[in-house]
């Protein structure tokens, strides 16, 4: 008999819930499951609570990105966040307890913190009997990412990892498979067909310009910028759900029909990314992952203080990338990559050795095939000892 797969995510942003959504499919293709679930978290909490999370990041992301710098960096405090997170999370569980067990799951796998940790209180106080792995998804471990009862961390990077290990995390329980990415990234694509399906030319090189799923970038700031670039080019923008800025975008390269396709939420994202040359972007740990899993050269855009700047540093450190730090240098940038395509393989290169395509199915595969096992449960003095030795090292 297979097993019940519960996929928690929490839509807060896009990221969490397309990395759960890809972990569904990877399961879903799998002869060894029985039945999967996958559903956001946060539509089994109350109003206020949902709001905490959901709305009022994306609010802070626009309005006052510094403060979110601010309040990541602080609040990374290894075994002492994760208790202030969940004295907020568990009074607003019961919802999401009671869909836990009516399910009944063997495993359960979690692309968000907050459910990480509700379901990490029920193993640990001996509420449930499953299978927990808490899925990372962006390219640093954050202390809210720590549990005191799990069975696997699926991480991004090998870093990761390493830095857990000196938390007091058991290394014999972290997995290094990239983020789960939509099994699409993993499937070859015939570029010059993409291009030509929207009018465009194989022959000369392309820009990608995300809006993000929400619409939240700089994205009209940028195609003003590359509208005055003067090399041979052309462009793809996504601007997700933001109809006001695919209105605005549109108006602004009417008179360029040759050289701009302009789009809303598109399912075409893979494609696009295989088709294209550079990447200019905010570093969200999504896109950062599916730019590294089709080999794409990034240009980075603004990123948030605390996760997009980890997650940028990891883009550069790596050769995979450029960091635009003003708009109004996104033209020179563009010319240095357009200059020197040898430079822009090796950037490409450099992506695509980074990138995870197979990482949904790598994390399906290690859960299924792994040999049950009780969960790793961090004692309270455990936790103590722990928290002296990293007050000493630090």
């Amino acid at each position: 008999m297979g097993k019940r797969v519960l996929i928690l995510s929490a839509s807060v942003g896009s990221g969490h819930v397309k990395a759960a959504d890809a972990l569904e499919r990877a399961m879903r293709a799998r002869d060894d499951v029985e039945e999967v679930l996958c559903d956001d978290s946060l539509d089994h909490t109350n109003l206020l609570h949902r709001q905490f999370y959901s709305t009022l990041y994306s609010k802070l992301s626009s309005i006052m990105p510094e403060f979110l710098g601010w309040w990541y960096e602080h609040s990374d405090d290894p075994w002492v966040a994760d208790k202030s997170r969940l004295a907020i999370d568990l009074p607003q569980a019961l919802p999401l307890i009671n869909l836990v067990k009516d399910f009944c799951p063997d495993v359960i796998l979690c692309t968000h913190f907050m459910p990480a940790g509700v379901i990490s209180w029920l193993i640990g106080n001996g509420k449930l009997d499953a299978q927990l792995g808490v899925v990372v998804t962006d390219f640093h471990f954050h202390a809210f990412w720590i549990t005191r009862a799990f069975n696997w961390y699926f991480v991004a990077q090998e870093e990761d990892k390493i830095h857990m290990e000196a938390l007091g995390l058991p290394s014999d329980r972290i997995e290094v498979t990239g983020i789960p990415v939509d099994p699409e990234f993993a499937k070859p694509v015939d570029t010059s067909a993409v291009l030509l399906r929207h009018g465009l030319k194989p022959e000369r090189p392309t820009l990608l310009i995300a809006g993000g799923a929400l619409g939240m970038s700089p994205a009209s700031a940028v195609v003003r910028q590359i509208l005055q670039l003067d090399r041979d080019f052309q462009a793809i923008i996504v601007c997700g759900r933001n109809e006001e800025m695919l209105a605005e975008i549109s108006a602004l390269v009417k008179d360029r029909p040759d050289d701009f396709r302009v789009f809303g939420y598109t399912s075409e994202i893979s494609d696009f990314m295989a088709a294209a040359s550079i990447l200019l972007s905010k570093p969200g740990g999504m896109t950062t992952a599916e730019a590294l899993a089709r080999g794409l050269p990034m240009v980075i855009l603004d990123p948030i203080g605390g996760q997009e700047e980890r997650n940028s540093d990891v883009l550069l450190e790596c050769g995979a990338a450029l960091k635009c730090t003003e708009l109004t240098l996104i033209t020179h940038k563009l010319r240095l990559l357009l200059d020197d395509p040898e430079k822009l393989q090796r950037m490409s290169n450099n992506a695509r050795a980074l990138g995870r395509p197979n990482a949904a199915a790598d994390i399906a595969r290690i859960v299924m095939e792994s040999p049950v096992r009780k969960p790793t449960i961090i004692s309270k003095l455990r936790e103590k000892a722990l928290r002296k030795r990293i007050a000493a090292a630090g």
